[in-house]
Order: C-alpha cells, then sequence, then structure tokens
C-alpha cells in the first residue's frame, strides 16, 4: 500500500469527493492560495476554483452559518476551522441549528455538513489554540464526532463524514499532520462507530483516541517488556462510538482504563465509564477503572508546563504500572 502523511490523507479525501460529487465544495479562513494554516488545502484552489475552494472573512459564526444554509439546499460543504478552538464562535450554528434542524423539521430536512479543524496541544499555541473539546460535541444530541489516529482512518472517516447526511465534527490532531503511515487505494470510507483493537492483551483494557492511541501503544509496549498485557482500543469516532467493541474487550480482561488529552473533568472518559458500569461488563470487573487524562487547567504556553498538561508516554506507563501493581498483584 502507498505510504502518505495524515494531513495528505485528509486532503485525498477532500479532493477524491469533490472531484466525484459536485455538490462537495470546502470554505475556512485563508484556505485557498494559502492553503490552509497546516498546508491541508494547498492545490485545492488551483484544480476547483474559487467556486468550490472559498476563503472567507474572520467571521465563524457565518462560515458555519453558510454551511448550514447550502446543506439545507442540497450542498455539501466542508467547513474548515483555522484551529478547532474557533468553532467556539459558530456555537449557536453548531449546536441550535446545525444538530437539529433534522429533528425539528420530522426528519423531513437533513445537514449533511463536515466542519473539521486542528485540535489539540503540543505545538506551543497557548490555551486558546490548544484545546480538545471533543467532550461539548459528544454531548449534543444530532452531531458526529471523529477523531482519527492514522492516516488510513483519517481519509476513511472522513470520506464517510462527507457522504454522512448528518452534521459530523471532525478533529485532526496538530501532531499527527507529519505522521506516516500505510493507505490503501481505496475510497469506499470507514463506517463511522467501528472502533479498531490496536493492541491485543489480556491484563487491562485501555480505551483511547487520536494522539493519544499513539502513546499508549508505546506505552504498552514498555510494559510488555515487565511482564503487563494491555489491550488498546481506539474508538476513532466518540458519536457513534462502538461500545459494543469495548464491552467485550472488558470482559476479558476484567479491568479498564480510559485515557484522552482532553481535561478529566467532564471529559468523555467519564461517559465511557459509565457504559461500562451500565453493561454487563460490570461483573467482569476485577478492579476499580483508571482515568489518565489531561490536567484540569488551560493549555499553558510554557513548553515545559504545556508538556506537563498532557498525557505523556512516560506518564502514561508509570500511572499504568502502578496501577496494575495494586490492582493485579494484590488479588
Amino acid at each position: 500500500m502507498p505510504e502518505m502523511t495524515y494531513a495528505a490523507a485528509i486532503r485525498s479525501a477532500i479532493e477524491w469527493e469533490m472531484e466525484h460529487d459536485p455538490r462537495v465544495f470546502i470554505m475556512g479562513e485563508d484556505i485557498g492560495v494559502y492553503g490552509g494554516a497546516f498546508g491541508i488545502t494547498l492545490g485545492l484552489v488551483e484544480k476547483f476554483g474559487k467556486d468550490r475552494v472559498r476563503d472567507t472573512p474572520i467571521a465563524e459564526e457565518g462560515i458555519v452559518g453558510a454551511g448550514i444554509g447550502s446543506a439545507l439546499v442540497g450542498m455539501k460543504p466542508i467547513v474548515e476551522m483555522q484551529f478547532s478552538d474557533f468553532i467556539v464562535n459558530a456555537m449557536d450554528q453548531v449546536v441550535n441549528q446545525a444538530a437539529k434542524i433534522h429533528f425539528m423539521f420530522g426528519g423531513r430536512m437533513t445537514v449533511p455538513l463536515v466542519i473539521r479543524g486542528p485540535a489539540g496541544a503540543g505545538t506551543g499555541a497557548a490555551a486558546q489554540h490548544s484545546q480538545s473539546l471533543e467532550a461539548w460535541f459528544h454531548h449534543i444530541p444530532g452531531l458526529k464526532v471523529v477523531m482519527p489516529a492514522f492516516p488510513d482512518d483519517a481519509r476513511g472517516l472522513l470520506l464517510s463524514a462527507i457522504r454522512d447526511p448528518n452534521p459530523v465534527i471532525f478533529f485532526e490532531h496538530k501532531l499527527l499532520y507529519k505522521t506516516v503511515g500505510e493507505v490503501p487505494d481505496s475510497y469506499e470510507g470507514i463506517p463511522l462507530g467501528s472502533g479498531v483493537i490496536r493492541r491485543h492483551g489480556s491484563h487491562a483494557t485501555i480505551i483511547t483516541y487520536s494522539l493519544m492511541v499513539h502513546r499508549t501503544l508505546e506505552a504498552a509496549e514498555r510494559l510488555a517488556a515487565k511482564g503487563w498485557d494491555l489491550e488498546v482500543i481506539d474508538l476513532r469516532s466518540l458519536v457513534p462510538m462502538d461500545i459494543d467493541l469495548v464491552v467485550e474487550s472488558v470482559k476479558r480482561t476484567g479491568r479498564l482504563v480510559v485515557c484522552h488529552e482532553a481535561v478529566g473533568r467532564g471529559g468523555v472518559g467519564g461517559e465511557i465509564a459509565a457504559r461500562v458500569m451500565e453493561s454487563e461488563a460490570f461483573d467482569y470487573l476485577d478492579a476499580p477503572l483508571l482515568r489518565i487524562t489531561g490536567l484540569n487547567t488551560p493549555v499553558p504556553y510554557s513548553p515545559p508546563l504545556e508538556e506537563a498538561f498532557m498525557p505523556s508516554v512516560d506518564r502514561i506507563a508509570q500511572t499504568l504500572e502502578t496501577w496494575l501493581e495494586c490492582e493485579v498483584v494484590t488479588q
């Protein structure tokens, strides 16, 4: 299979859909000649023209509103947020309009809108440009939330998101854009709501997504050298969520760990934990669950503090080892 970067895989999905569906277009700040803040749309305006690659004013509420309006009249817009944090400026359009129109019109209207943008910390961009806000949108009925960790998933899931009749929030971690991986020569798309086991194990199940998949896998390999056998599940999408995959894994291992970069308080990890507690997997648990998350603070600008904010491979490995020694050895 050919290799490409995570960023190129995203561009590939956009380009394919624009080539094969004249209803698809993309708009956002500086996405034309400049190619976007992270270069995702480089070359698209030369290929498709300014009508389908539309530079917009710095007005997120207006951009998303235009996307919703065009979706309602048959188009399939992709809205790029220069930083995903800026979606906060368009919350009324996202939460009170895009997410609710299908319901409020009795299913007669759909909003095939994709809002995508770079998320997460690790680039020294400080508190207003480094957040992981997925829990906000996970909470809203009517929205789908996707957070791929690998190039092949980035392309496959974005293809499915563009083709979906519902509004999809598509978060791309900044630190993943330059990562490289094999991408199948297929444009069938990956179904939203299908998680995948990245590493099979027997001592505990770790549920994660986005950048933390990579860090959790590295931590699991470190601990394997010490005799710990950990299973790692990449959710890929948070809404819909492959909770059946999670439940079956926890039933096998008897222990649950959730790891995400977003702050722990009110995070998606709490929802995952609750759904496992409410399922038949509860009877299989041999230990209290463990959450490894970002600290409950705005993302610091200082590089050492930013590093401390995020779950690092070292913190994940050390926390897991301490927890396992307590919960497994003492059984």
